[in-house]
């Protein structure tokens, strides 16, 4: 039968009925839209029955559609009214899921328009529906990455570089403006007639050519965790010299997570240096709420013999806040 096939072109779908009786009932071809084959059907009764389902299918069955639509029903007529749907929004399976009446007598040629707003997977284990469709979370993330595949080209390419960094054991290339951006310490020196805007060159003498390559890798979004794990500690430092709050939320963090006996002096330290909170917080807990100082009586020893003596006057405060006489 010539009309039952359905056009489609991007989101719509038009069935366009060449011959339809007072009494019929007509099925279209199925039709693709997104990731599902679709049939639209129609029947005359009282109204105008009309019917939008997914084919049956392995696709339908585990990722059933939630569609969000509008139906339109037109004649060829050039002065004819059409009808159309409120916007729907349901999860359709079979061909009983979702039916529109329409209260007229549309008989011999007419055309329906389906118009699909949105579709999405519901998982059949439950959890948030997902649109099939890009959305502006999904372009933000393309756009991101493409930015980040941008910035890791200027830094590993030296495209543009315009500022020489001095590290211990080298130099490395960047750009002013990203360090600018990212540190109000590095953007002091470019805007301020110091020898780093003159001579475009910053002397970063403190830290490994390696850590601070991963510095700049951190500034520019292309870091590796396994880099960030190596070079924790260089990294807090340059945090804290440069202004840059963030990373040294990040260091903390991480320094955090894996405190055992062999580094909580050496964290205890940091925290202390670097007025780490957190980190602080959580070394003198596992010191003493539970208990770990024991074993490691010998290293405290000589931690003692060179902390600083407010941080001894901490450590102290805590033993009293924990110790309870029996």
């Amino acid at each position: 039968m010539g009309d039952s096939r359905v056009e489609t072109i991007s989101r719509l779908a038009q069935w366009r009925i060449d011959n339809f009786g007072p009494c019929s009932y007509k099925k279209s071809d199925p039709f693709k839209v997104g990731i599902w084959n679709w049939h639209l059907s129609i029947e005359k009764n009282r109204y105008l029955y009309i019917r939008l389902f997914p084919e049956p299918s392995r696709v339908s069955k585990e990722q059933p559609p939630l569609a969000k639509f509008v139906l339109r029903v037109s004649t060829t007529a050039a002065n004819r009214k059409p009808y159309i749907s409120p916007i729907h929004e349901r999860l359709l399976r079979t061909c009983e899921d979702f039916v529109w009446p329409v209260d007229s007598t549309f008989l011999g040629r007419f055309i329906i328009d389906v118009e699909f707003l949105d579709l999405k997977i519901c998982p059949m284990n439950g959890g948030e529906a997902g649109s099939i469709w890009p959305s502006d979370g999904i372009m933000q993330s393309v756009s991101a990455q493409n930015a980040l595949g941008c910035l890791s080209r200027m830094l590993n390419e030296h495209i543009h570089t315009d500022v020489t960094i001095h590290t211990a054991e080298g130099t490395l290339k960047a750009h002013k403006a990203i360090l600018s951006a990212s540190s109000p310490v590095f953007q002091s020196m470019f805007l301020h007639d110091l020898r780093e805007k003159e001579s475009s060159t910053i002397y970063i003498e403190d830290m490994s050519q390696e850590s601070c390559m991963t510095l700049l890798s951190y500034l520019y979004g292309t870091i590796e965790q396994e880099d960030f794990w190596k070079h924790r500690l260089a990294l807090m430092g340059a945090a804290n010299k440069y202004d840059i709050a963030d990373l040294k939320d990040a260091c903390e963090d991480s320094l955090l997570e894996d405190i055992n006996s062999g580094n909580v002096l050496e964290r205890l330290q940091e925290a202390w240096l670097y007025q780490l909170n957190k980190l602080k917080k959580g070394c003198l807990m596992y010191l003493f709420d539970f208990g770990k100082i024991y074993d490691i009586k010998d290293e405290i020893t000589n931690f003692f013999r060179q902390a600083d003596r407010e941080l001894m006057m901490e450590m102290f405060q805590e033993v009293l806040t924990v110790w309870k006489p029996v």
